[in-house]
Protein backbone atom coordinates (compact mmCIF):
# COMPACT_ATOMS: atom_id res chain seq x y z
CA UNK A 1 0.00 0.00 0.00
CA UNK A 2 1.14 3.44 -0.47
CA UNK A 3 2.13 6.16 2.22
CA UNK A 4 0.01 8.72 3.14
CA UNK A 5 1.96 11.22 1.12
CA UNK A 6 1.02 9.43 -2.43
CA UNK A 7 -2.13 8.06 -2.79
CA UNK A 8 -2.93 5.21 -5.34
CA UNK A 9 -5.42 4.70 -7.72
CA UNK A 10 -5.67 1.48 -10.26
CA UNK A 11 -7.95 1.76 -13.34
CA UNK A 12 -8.97 -1.55 -14.30
CA UNK A 13 -10.69 -3.07 -17.63
CA UNK A 14 -10.60 -6.30 -19.48
CA UNK A 15 -7.92 -5.37 -22.38
CA UNK A 16 -6.32 -2.32 -20.93
CA UNK A 17 -6.81 -0.95 -24.09
CA UNK A 18 -9.43 2.02 -23.59
CA UNK A 19 -11.71 2.51 -21.21
CA UNK A 20 -9.18 2.34 -18.06
CA UNK A 21 -6.33 4.08 -19.98
CA UNK A 22 -9.11 6.85 -20.72
CA UNK A 23 -9.59 7.04 -17.16
CA UNK A 24 -6.05 6.80 -16.01
CA UNK A 25 -4.92 9.91 -18.23
CA UNK A 26 -7.73 12.05 -17.29
CA UNK A 27 -6.77 11.17 -13.79
CA UNK A 28 -3.42 12.28 -14.31
CA UNK A 29 -4.25 15.27 -15.96
CA UNK A 30 -6.28 16.46 -13.17
CA UNK A 31 -4.50 15.54 -10.12
CA UNK A 32 -0.74 15.75 -11.15
CA UNK A 33 1.80 14.66 -9.09
CA UNK A 34 -0.84 14.49 -6.07
CA UNK A 35 -1.87 10.90 -7.11
CA UNK A 36 0.01 7.49 -8.22
CA UNK A 37 -2.34 6.57 -11.03
CA UNK A 38 -1.96 3.10 -12.69
CA UNK A 39 -3.96 1.32 -15.33
CA UNK A 40 -4.59 -2.54 -16.17
CA UNK A 41 -6.32 -5.29 -17.32
CA UNK A 42 -7.31 -8.48 -16.38
CA UNK A 43 -6.48 -10.10 -20.25
CA UNK A 44 -4.38 -7.29 -21.77
CA UNK A 45 -4.92 -6.35 -25.57
CA UNK A 46 -2.01 -6.12 -27.46
CA UNK A 47 -2.07 -2.69 -28.46
CA UNK A 48 -4.38 0.70 -27.35
CA UNK A 49 -7.36 1.97 -29.08
CA UNK A 50 -7.00 4.70 -31.22
CA UNK A 51 -10.09 6.37 -30.97
CA UNK A 52 -9.84 6.47 -27.47
CA UNK A 53 -6.24 7.86 -27.44
CA UNK A 54 -7.83 10.36 -30.16
CA UNK A 55 -10.60 11.46 -28.06
CA UNK A 56 -7.90 11.97 -25.37
CA UNK A 57 -5.60 14.27 -27.49
CA UNK A 58 -8.74 16.13 -27.97
CA UNK A 59 -8.69 17.02 -24.54
CA UNK A 60 -4.83 17.59 -24.14
CA UNK A 61 -4.91 14.27 -22.42
CA UNK A 62 -2.60 11.68 -23.47
CA UNK A 63 -1.75 7.63 -23.21
CA UNK A 64 1.94 8.52 -24.53
CA UNK A 65 4.34 5.55 -23.82
CA UNK A 66 1.66 3.63 -22.51
CA UNK A 67 0.58 0.04 -23.23
CA UNK A 68 -2.13 -2.54 -22.27
CA UNK A 69 -0.21 -4.47 -18.82
CA UNK A 70 -1.75 -6.71 -16.89
CA UNK A 71 -2.93 -6.45 -13.07
CA UNK A 72 0.30 -7.75 -10.84
CA UNK A 73 0.35 -8.26 -7.32
CA UNK A 74 3.07 -5.38 -7.23
CA UNK A 75 0.63 -2.65 -8.61
CA UNK A 76 -2.09 -3.85 -6.23
CA UNK A 77 0.62 -3.21 -3.16
CA UNK A 78 0.59 0.54 -4.79
CA UNK A 79 -2.48 1.22 -4.61
CA UNK A 80 -5.66 2.58 -2.03
CA UNK A 81 -8.33 1.97 -4.22
CA UNK A 82 -8.93 -0.70 -7.45
CA UNK A 83 -11.69 1.28 -9.88
CA UNK A 84 -13.27 -1.90 -12.14
CA UNK A 85 -14.02 -0.24 -15.62
CA UNK A 86 -17.37 -1.08 -17.22
CA UNK A 87 -19.57 -4.10 -15.94
CA UNK A 88 -17.36 -7.17 -17.66
CA UNK A 89 -14.32 -6.81 -15.57
CA UNK A 90 -14.06 -8.94 -12.40
CA UNK A 91 -11.00 -9.11 -10.38
CA UNK A 92 -10.49 -10.08 -6.51
CA UNK A 93 -8.42 -7.24 -4.45
CA UNK A 94 -8.08 -8.55 -0.83
CA UNK A 95 -6.87 -5.92 1.03
CA UNK A 96 -7.53 -2.93 -1.44
CA UNK A 97 -10.62 -0.77 -1.38
CA UNK A 98 -12.55 -1.69 -4.99
CA UNK A 99 -15.29 0.78 -6.75
CA UNK A 100 -17.01 -0.32 -9.82
CA UNK A 101 -17.98 1.97 -12.56
CA UNK A 102 -20.84 0.74 -14.88
CA UNK A 103 -20.09 3.47 -17.60
CA UNK A 104 -21.87 4.56 -20.76
CA UNK A 105 -22.01 2.04 -23.57
CA UNK A 106 -23.32 4.67 -26.87
CA UNK A 107 -23.07 1.42 -29.62
CA UNK A 108 -26.11 0.22 -27.34
CA UNK A 109 -27.50 3.14 -28.96
CA UNK A 110 -26.15 2.64 -32.63
CA UNK A 111 -23.36 5.59 -31.95
CA UNK A 112 -20.29 4.26 -32.96
CA UNK A 113 -16.65 5.44 -34.11
CA UNK A 114 -15.27 9.06 -32.24
CA UNK A 115 -18.87 10.05 -31.38
CA UNK A 116 -19.15 7.12 -29.16
CA UNK A 117 -15.55 7.88 -27.73
CA UNK A 118 -16.29 10.76 -26.78
CA UNK A 119 -19.76 10.62 -25.08
CA UNK A 120 -17.51 7.47 -23.16
CA UNK A 121 -14.86 9.94 -22.88
CA UNK A 122 -17.19 12.24 -20.99
CA UNK A 123 -18.53 9.99 -18.94
CA UNK A 124 -15.26 8.55 -17.62
CA UNK A 125 -14.47 12.31 -17.21
CA UNK A 126 -16.84 13.52 -15.10
CA UNK A 127 -16.55 10.20 -12.94
CA UNK A 128 -12.74 11.13 -12.11
CA UNK A 129 -13.65 14.50 -11.44
CA UNK A 130 -15.85 13.26 -8.53
CA UNK A 131 -13.59 10.61 -7.83
CA UNK A 132 -10.62 13.05 -7.16
CA UNK A 133 -12.62 15.42 -5.26
CA UNK A 134 -14.28 13.06 -3.26
CA UNK A 135 -11.18 11.30 -2.57
CA UNK A 136 -8.04 13.05 -3.21
CA UNK A 137 -8.35 17.08 -3.59
CA UNK A 138 -8.18 17.76 -0.33
CA UNK A 139 -5.03 15.53 0.84
CA UNK A 140 -2.53 18.58 1.36
CA UNK A 141 -5.18 20.57 3.84
CA UNK A 142 -5.66 17.57 6.31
Amino acid sequence: MTDQQSPGVLFVCVKNSGKSQMAAALMRQLAGDSVAVFSAGTHPGTGLNAQSAESLTEVGASVAGEQPKPVTAELLAQVRLVVLVGSEVTLETPGVEQERWLTDEPSARGIEGMARMRLIREDIASRVIKLYHSRFSNRQER
